[in-house]
């Protein structure tokens, strides 16, 4: 394979448009595969995970029609050169089976030709190629493929576990930074709400905040639906499984003021992928308390406006999918939690 040497380590050297920007924000990369850069990492892609928020726009835009789906996302990768959602500008992740390795890299890192990784960068920065869309897993936001993708000489993986399968792997990866956030975040007898806990990475930042916040805490999950509220009873992490809707603030301002006297959440997560909850978890918030806002679906401008509006004097914290030591920190969560493995293998694995 032909090499290019010289190649920026943030990537720079594959964005063809426009001019001085990193790959995140630049509307069109180089995804040419018929060479690397010397710093590069080329992946056969066999699976794709879409962002949450992501793919719910793109289902709901396609009327859930499959065939439609499928075209939707070729689209956006011949327009783009890599996966950038352009309504909600997120992308996900991928797993695959590293084929080659830039000059530069080999022997600097613990990779070789043949193994299976997880990219933990997002896939709206990644130039990536997509020969085939094989199919959708029905229930999940997982893309089986046959594509190709480059890794940049910053770009972080992790190396697919022997005692967890590929697909479970995956989904978990897809949200690691989540729970990791969370148990930085949460303190011993903190009260918590997790907007969204009966869904993928709520179930997982559930199991941290219990964690934490240990028996003087207290944990309140939200969800919309009778079955997220089945769900987070089932796993019972929650002291409390309300079902509400987070984009009525002033409903869920009520709800969590009765259960807290009047003190509210010192720790607001919110996981959710719908528009417009950015208020409710704001008013959830005590005074210096804290939000931390995972969800791609989020508008800062909403919470940083809506928060001054209401005179709210927190923390918001922005959902950065990276943490050191977030992969690990998850995985072992299905280590850990037999109930949540058992979930998670029945609907992903």
């Amino acid at each position: 394979m032909k090499v290019k040497n010289n190649g920026c380590p943030y990537g720079t050297h594959r964005v063809i448009k426009p001019a001085n920007v990193l790959p995140q924000p630049a509307t069109l990369l180089d995804n040419n595969f018929d060479y690397i850069w010397d710093n590069e990492i080329l992946v056969d892609v066999s699976t794709l995970n879409i962002d949450s928020a992501s793919f719910t726009q793109i289902k709901q835009e396609q009327n859930n029609e499959e065939s439609k789906i499928k075209d939707r996302i070729l689209q956006i990768v011949n327009e783009k050169g890599k996966m950038q959602n352009p309504v909600t500008g997120s992308g996900g992740m991928f797993i695959g089976k590293v084929a080659a390795i830039g000059p530069k890299l080999k022997g600097k890192i613990d990779l070789k030709e043949g193994d299976k990784i997880a990219s933990l960068v997002s896939l709206s920065l990644t130039p990536l190629k997509i020969e085939k869309i094989i199919g959708i897993k029905k229930g999940t936001e997982q893309v089986n493929v046959k594509a190709r993708a480059v890794l940049f000489e910053s770009g972080l993986y992790a190396k697919i576990p022997k005692d967890i399968p590929e697909k479970l792997a995956l989904a978990i990866l897809d949200v690691a930074g989540a729970p990791a956030q969370t148990d930085r975040l949460v303190k011993p007898g903190d009260t918590v709400v997790i907007i969204g806990a009966g869904g993928k990475s709520g179930v997982l930042c559930s199991y941290s905040a219990r964690n934490r916040a240990g028996i003087t805490g207290k944990l309140i999950g939200i969800e919309y639906s009778k079955a997220g509220v089945e769900k987070m009873k089932k796993m019972g992490f929650c002291n409390y499984a309300i079902q509400a809707d987070a984009t009525n603030a002033v409903e869920c301002y009520k709800i969590v003021k009765e259960i807290s006297n009047g003190k509210m959440a010192d720790v607001v997560i919110n996981c959710v992928n719908v528009n417009n909850t950015e208020m409710a978890a704001i008013l959830m918030t005590r005074e210096r308390g804290i939000v931390y806002f995972f969800s791609m679906a989020t508008s800062f401008t909403k919470a940083a406006l809506g928060a001054e509006g209401v005179g709210k004097d927190i923390d918001m914290v922005i959902g950065n999918g990276y943490m050191k030591g977030h992969a690990e920190i998850t995985l072992d969560i299905l280590r850990k939690s037999p109930t949540i493995r058992k979930d998670y293998e029945k609907h992903y694995a």
